[in-house]
């Protein structure tokens, strides 16, 4: 799957496959986006991941919502409203935040401690810091302070940021300043280059 030159930010649709269509091409699709998603994805600290959307991940996220709660026509519009948000929106990057903790005693007393994580999460290069705007869909923090365990985060740039986002080998950390959950990584150069792709 090769990314477009100047990345979609909606989904219409008009680009919805038929069901019969798209199980023709469902393995080869689930393929590419694994293959996609590698580059994509930031582990921070020992029980954080980010994943950074995409036009693509969210095409297929849709087509495999429809493929499995098999809904029909009456889905369509209820899935486009859900996921079109999480596309970027060109001078923006958008990332699924995931606390995955297996063991259900350690989720809830982590989550139980983390309320607010979601308004400490930052991106830091060249100088610039740009933090993390929680999507609005619904508050996920509760009134007694406990975090849910995914987060939906949009980082917003100005054009000034981008162009130093998108200079080579720019060292970029991405980090978490919960006081419970404190921690960073740099994104591997790998990693950079194809965020950098979601800018228009």
């Amino acid at each position: 799957m090769t990314p477009p030159m100047s990345p979609r930010h909606e989904i219409t649709r008009a680009d919805i496959l038929g069901m019969e269509d798209y199980v023709a091409v469902r393995d080869e699709r689930k393929r590419a986006v694994a293959e996609l998603k590698k580059h994509r994805r930031v582990s921070v600290g020992p029980d954080a991941t980010f994943y950074f959307e995409s036009y693509d991940t969210m095409f297929h996220q849709v087509h495999e919502m429809l493929y499995i709660e098999k809904g029909g026509e009456d889905q369509i519009e209820d899935e486009l409203r859900a996921y079109n948000p999480l596309i970027p929106g060109g001078r923006e990057l958008v990332a699924t935040l995931m606390f995955e903790i297996d063991e259900p005693g350690r989720r809830a007393e982590f989550l139980a401690g983390l309320g607010g994580v979601e308004e400490t999460v930052t991106l830091t290069f060249g100088g610039e810091t740009v933090t993390a705007i929680p999507e609005q869909d619904i508050d996920r923090t509760t009134a007694d302070g406990k975090a849910s365990s995914i987060q939906f985060l949009h980082f917003q740039f100005t054009d000034a940021q981008v162009e130093k986002f998108r200079a080579p080998d720019t060292r970029v950390t991405l980090a978490v300043g919960h006081g419970k959950y404190s921690h960073m990584a740099v994104l591997p150069e790998a990693v950079r280059q194809a965020l950098a792709g979601d800018f228009d």
